[in-house]
């Protein structure tokens, strides 16, 4: 299905860009960003994964998220506590964009997969990292700001603070 026929079945251009966002990044605010000049609206799904062990809560992503995104009048959030694929099938949004990193693209690739068996509607957009994001990771800086070190060059000052907060640094 080309853009055209999402338009025209749509309404709008309407795509989703889930992640856990354990901590949001310079990296993911960039992707918000290009994608809210590309599209009529984005929503920024904040997802759980049981398999995962988080530094912030889900209510802690979520705000912090949803301060982040305030700029742009075209974007919002959701928590997303199940599939990805069901929350889209419920939502409308047949869109799904994934900000892919050098190595990254053969796991989201597959994941595209599993999303689309899941819910044929589906595509995939992959938006490449701009290269100064490029090794910016939520586990790194996790580990650098534990270590009490300077994480401000990957994320944005309200996220450094909830850091430093979270692990007793201020």
């Amino acid at each position: 299905m080309t853009a055209w026929q999402y338009e025209n079945k749509l309404g709008c251009m309407h795509a989703a860009f889930p992640g856990s966002f354990d901590p949001p990044t310079l990296g993911h605010l960039d992707v918000i960003k290009r994608s809210a000049a590309i599209f009529d609206n984005v929503t920024v799904i904040i997802a759980e994964n049981r398999q995962k062990k988080y530094l912030f809560s889900t209510e802690e992503r979520v705000e912090l998220l949803s301060t982040l995104v305030c700029p742009w009048k075209n974007v919002s959030t959701a928590l997303c506590r199940g599939l990805i694929a069901d929350f889209l099938k419920k939502k409308g949004i047949n869109l799904l964009l994934r900000g892919v990193r050098g190595g990254d693209f053969s796991y989201e690739y597959e994941l595209s997969l599993m999303n689309k068996s899941l819910n044929p509607d589906i595509e995939t957009l992959f938006l490449t990292t701009n290269p100064e994001y490029l090794a910016i990771r939520s586990s790194t800086i996790k580990e650098l700001i534990s270590f009490g070190g300077d994480v401000s060059a990957m994320v944005p000052p309200v996220v450094e603070m909830a850091l430093k907060k979270k692990l007793g640094h201020l």
